[in-house]
């Protein structure tokens, strides 16, 4: 989510809910000296290195619940052989390092919860490589915000689509396998990665596919790529990274329509993918979401379970599709099918809908958002919502559910004020409970959250212990003294 629009809607949040602490350095782990940071200093100048404390607390959390953890000090690398620089000088001395992108994450990605050195590789290190506009490419990096790439390349006729709400930057998306609205229809990163420039903890620099790749699929050797993303900081800092592009559309066309029931909102669902519509985005709101939504972005909305719906493609052809989702939406009982096609009344639509968390928060004034993030198969979502809302009123807490329902990903937004410790308690317990129903259904704990810092003990339950063994052993490869990221996705190694 956008840091801006917290500090511009919800600035309380700022005020009180970042609780600095201060860690000691574990067994293994290097204090942070003045004579080191006087090293760091003679590799990316004296102006790119800060240990005030204002700083130190910018970088020491991110968008989540989680308390801040400060580090020592912070970097700002102008090119990537500084970033091999400070991280060789961090691996030789065995002190902390975490990559640090735009810090609007919501697992607590960023936080430095052994200190050292938070490297900020966004602040110089903007530049739009190169844009391919005949092979649907371009490479970037770790600065450029993805709003940034699609205004620089509407002129070209196409567009980056991964839309996570936030204005992340790429590569930042990239390390932490981000989705959002627009997943159904042109995947996640995964899916849209097609190399990656990575500085390794010992300073080596790699590229995942090799200097200058840019193919759309590959058969040679491992999937370094892949590896790397969704990897959160801990093998490595990204700096620098190839994605797809897509054409962008001829027409779009935007819906909303209201269901009396979940089921009948995720039967559509079901049925529209069934019919093998090519939906640019599917998304679930629940009644308590459209309430704050009328609130928040002066709606008037019919409070109901709804689905947002957009479509993408040629004049011709698209008038069919909607009208056979509009077949659908009747055969399900949903009604209210309204459609925005003029560019502005779009982009308000989906404006207010990536805004809906802080239009939660503002139900409850002072209010921290304390999001949820599981996946389960599309066949699993009826039951899973309906125990999910069952759960929510049975705990007694505003709970509003939304979800990209076309892949079967969805998230609770708890506002949470941070002196009530015991709703805090009950929204954990229920994202642990949401978790552990979602593996039962055969799902995931995070559908495009990440693991971070707090859902180190669900990957153990997803994985199993020989899954999970698996992965320290790539940790340990890569990363053998510890020092990228500590305390993400593993509690310990």
């Amino acid at each position: 989510m956008l840091a801006f629009q917290l500090k511009r809607f919800v600035p309380q949040i700022f005020k009180s809910a970042h609780i600095k602490r201060s860690y000691t350095a574990p067994a293994g782990y290097a204090k942070v000296t003045s004579d080191f940071v006087g090293s760091l200093k003679s590799i990316v100048g004296d102006g790119n290195v800060s240990t005030a404390e204002a700083v130190r607390d910018q970088h020491g959390h991110d968008e989540s619940y989680h308390a801040a953890a400060l580090p020592d000090v912070v970097v700002h690398p102008l090119n990537v052989k500084q970033v091999s620089q400070v991280s060789k000088l961090c691996n030789d001395n065995r002190v902390p390092l975490i990559p640090f992108g735009s810090g609007t994450g919501l697992e607590g990605g960023v936080n430095a919860l052994q200190g050292g050195v938070s490297m900020n590789v966004t602040t110089h290190m903007h530049d739009i490589v190169a844009v391919n506009a005949e092979d649907f490419d371009c490479t970037v990096r770790p600065g450029v915000m993805r709003l940034a790439l699609n205004s620089y390349l509407r002129d070209t006729g196409l567009f980056f689509p991964i839309d996570p709400g936030a204005d992340a930057s790429v590569c930042g998306m990239a390390a932490t396998s981000a989705s959002g609205t627009n997943a159904v229809r042109y995947g996640t990163m995964r899916e849209n990665v097609l190399n990656l420039e990575v500085v390794l903890p010992d300073g080596t620099i790699i590229d995942t596919c090799g200097k200058g790749r840019r193919t759309k699929k590959t058969s040679a050797g491992y999937n370094l790529t892949n590896l790397f993303v969704g990897s959160e900081g801990t093998l490595g800092t990204i700096t620098k990274a190839t994605v797809r592009l897509y054409g962008s559309p001829e027409k779009t066309i935007a819906a909303t329509c209201h269901f009396k029931s979940v089921k009948e909102a995720v039967d559509t669902v079901v049925a529209i993918l069934q019919c093998g519509i090519p939906m640019a985005k599917l998304e679930f709101l629940d009644d308590s979401a459209i309430d704050a939504f009328n609130k928040f972005s002066n709606n008037d909305m019919h409070v109901a379970q709804s689905l947002f719906l957009e479509f993408h493609g040629p004049e011709t052809g698209l008038e069919d599709q909607f009208d056979t989702v509009r077949e659908i939406v009747e055969m399900n009982n949903g009604a209210d099918l309204k459609t925005a096609t003029d560019t502005d009344a779009i982009k308000k639509l989906w404006k207010a809908r990536h805004e809906i968390v802080w239009g939660c928060c503002a139900l409850v004034p002072g209010s921290k958002p304390y999001s949820t993030d599981v996946c389960v198969p599309i066949s699993a979502l009826p039951e899973v919502l309906t125990q999910t809302k069952e759960m929510i009123k049975k705990a007694g807490v505003i709970g509003p559910i939304v979800g990209h329902v076309g892949d079967g990903n969805f998230h609770v937004f708890f506002p949470i004020h941070p002196d009530d410790k015991e709703t805090a308690k009950k929204c954990g317990d229920m994202a642990n409970d949401m978790a552990l129903l979602a593996m039962k259904y055969d799902g995931t704990c995070t559908g495009e959250h990440g693991i971070g810092m707090g859902k180190r003990d669900l990957l153990v339950q997803e994985l199993g212990e020989g899954g999970l063994e698996a992965m320290k052993m790539v940790k340990r490869c890569f990363d053998p003294n510890g020092i990228m990221n500590p305390g993400k996705v593993f509690k310990d190694m």
